[in-house]
């Protein structure tokens, strides 16, 4: 069994191609029932961000497996293979493993050290195991990764102060409106980077906003963690003429298709006041087209990476600290993956020991007759028992012991010959 990855993310695909790809919760059922109906894939899970579409598998073959997950993306976003391969990354065995826990970690984040991908990469491994996609190996995978975050965050300072998607988008109306504390604002959105947003705008001192969003309730809920903020609370009805009386407007919701686009901008954006939007979500919730409307400066998560640039600097060496520790992780997890491959030898071995001792103590004990196999039979089972076991005990180390591919597979084959085992089937 191999460990691959194939995917994209900020570093190899623009926003426009990310956002294609997107495997939202409400869908990653079917996309997994997909995924594993694969003849190659055995177990496979997908971790979909606004900054990555990464699809881990367990594959009986590397390049049928590869080139499985390959057509699946293409189809799912609806891109020629042709089109999208630039854009994608394949990491192989210990290389997929090891970006994982960068990934957890936030090494491999758009800002490094940010928190919220660890929840996202726990929601990846939660998703794969109820959906049943999950096995052994990519549950020890995640598992272990996890527990990498986790260490980076706790043994090292990378996440301190670490900023989010979020506070970029607030540090760029910044940078781009100087005199923010003047502007009215809205924030399209009550989920978990909009709260964010509100936070960082009160910590610049913003103390009236308002909120559009589906529920009203969720947004009541936002309002009701920021008493010292206005707040103005508005369904998605009112989003156009809403956002048509502001001079900022943030957005990050879930939507799948672009909420604000030219076409429904157009008739409610009046004189040339500007409108600044900045979209942080992915798929976009604006449409790259509002940019025709003259008065109108659109911002998206792309454009956070010269923000965010300023604040990397700092955290470079606290992650090279941080890749240390993974590089220990990474050993952890090699040492009980390797030990998989010798388990089929081991029980061949074992089976086949087992059937010696079974037949011989049937014969002995049939000799030394009924009443003397009757009293005596549990010690003499559990002894010879005890004695197969010390006897297996060391090969058995010694063969998982092996972390040499081709030491290992050397010492299977030398058992397997001395023992007359029966061949072991891929």
């Amino acid at each position: 069994m191999n460990i691959a990855v194939i995917g994209l993310s900020h570093k190899t695909a623009p926003v426009d191609v990310r956002e294609k790809l997107s495997v939202p919760e409400e869908v990653r059922e079917r996309a997994l029932n997909h995924l594993c109906g694969y003849p190659h894939i055995q177990e496979a899970t997908i971790l979909s961000t606004c900054n990555r579409l990464e699809i881990y598998i367990v594959t009986s073959d590397t390049d049928s497996g590869v080139r499985e997950i390959s057509q699946f993306m293409s189809e799912w976003g609806q891109v020629p293979l042709r089109q999208l391969r630039p854009y994608l990354f394949i990491l192989l065995h210990q290389d997929a493993v090891m970006h994982l826990m960068r990934v957890a970690g936030g090494l491999d984040s758009l800002v490094i050290g940010e928190g919220q991908i660890l929840s996202q990469v726990k929601r990846c491994h939660q998703l794969g195991q109820q959906y049943k996609a999950i096995g052994p190996i990519l549950n020890r995978l995640f598992k272990g990764s996890i527990s990498a975050g986790k260490r980076v965050r706790t043994e090292t300072s990378i996440g301190t102060g670490a900023v989010s998607i979020s506070s970029a988008a607030v540090e760029l109306a910044e940078l781009r409106l100087p005199d923010l504390h003047r502007c009215r604002i809205a924030i399209v959105g009550a989920g978990k980077m909009s709260r964010l947003v509100v936070q960082h705008l009160f910590a610049r001192g913003i103390q009236e906003i308002t909120i559009i969003n589906r529920s009203l309730e969720r947004a009541q809920e936002l309002a009701q963690q920021f008493g010292e903020v206005r707040f103005h609370l508005h369904t998605m009805p009112d989003m156009l003429s809403q956002v048509a009386q502001m001079d900022l407007v943030f957005t990050g919701t879930a939507a799948t298709h672009p909420l604000l686009d030219r076409d429904n901008l157009a008739p409610v954006i009046t004189g040339d006041r500007p409108l600044a939007i900045i979209d942080i979500a992915v798929p976009r919730n604006v449409h790259g087209n509002v940019t025709e409307l003259g008065a109108v400066r659109l911002f998206n998560v792309d454009d956070l990476e010269a923000v965010v640039a300023q604040n990397q600097e700092a955290r470079r060496q606290l992650a090279m600290e941080a890749e240390a520790l993974l590089e220990e992780e990474l050993g952890t997890f090699c040492a009980w993956w390797h030990a998989l491959e010798t388990v089929p030898t081991i029980r061949c071995l074992r089976e086949k020991i087992e059937s010696i001792r079974t037949q011989e103590l049937e014969k002995a004990l049939s000799r030394l007759g009924t009443e003397f196999g009757d009293k005596h039979q549990g010690v003499i089972e559990a002894m010879t028992r005890t004695i197969i076991n010390k006897i297996l005990h060391e090969p058995t180390v010694q063969l998982q012991a092996q972390q040499d591919l081709e030491s290992r597979q050397r010492a299977m084959a030398t058992l397997q010959q001395l023992f007359n085992l029966e061949p072991i089937e891929s």
